[in-house]
């Protein structure tokens, strides 16, 4: 079964254009996309999350944002039991933010110019399961 993966627009960023391609990057390679559209709201995010058994939020962030709506995600999901669900972000994201974010609970970052197949390898290691020793 593949893994499922939710990418979702937060706040009041209107485009989408990246999100559509990382969610079609993905899909292709196999896994199972949700794509909730643009203007979510954090707790509607992670409602879908929960929803949908996924194993992955990715966060599509153009809005200078970053930061704070992925902290607010991941301490959402965690209130909600589901600290086990990954968080990413990508978007328009500076260099010396990229530490922060993995500080705030992220599990992986890509700013803008990652190349769609560095995605989708950091994707699938996250969501492999280990075979047992």
């Amino acid at each position: 079964m593949p893994a499922r993966i939710l990418v979702a627009k937060p706040g009041l960023d209107g485009h989408d254009r990246g999100a559509k391609i990382v969610a079609r990057a993905l899909r292709d390679a196999g896994f199972e996309v949700i794509y909730t559209g643009i203007r979510q709201r954090i707790e509607d995010i992670v409602s879908i999350a929960l929803q949908e058994d996924v194993a992955v939020v990715g966060l599509s962030i153009l809005s200078g944002a970053h930061v704070a709506m992925t902290q607010r995600t991941v301490d959402a999901l965690r209130a909600a039991g589901a600290g086990d669900i990954d968080v990413i972000v990508g978007g328009t994201i500076p260099g010396s933010d990229v530490a922060r974010l993995l500080e705030s609970g992220a599990a992986a970052v890509f700013p803008t110019g990652t190349a769609l197949e560095e995605l989708v390898r950091a994707v699938r290691e996250l969501t492999e399961t280990p075979t047992p020793a």
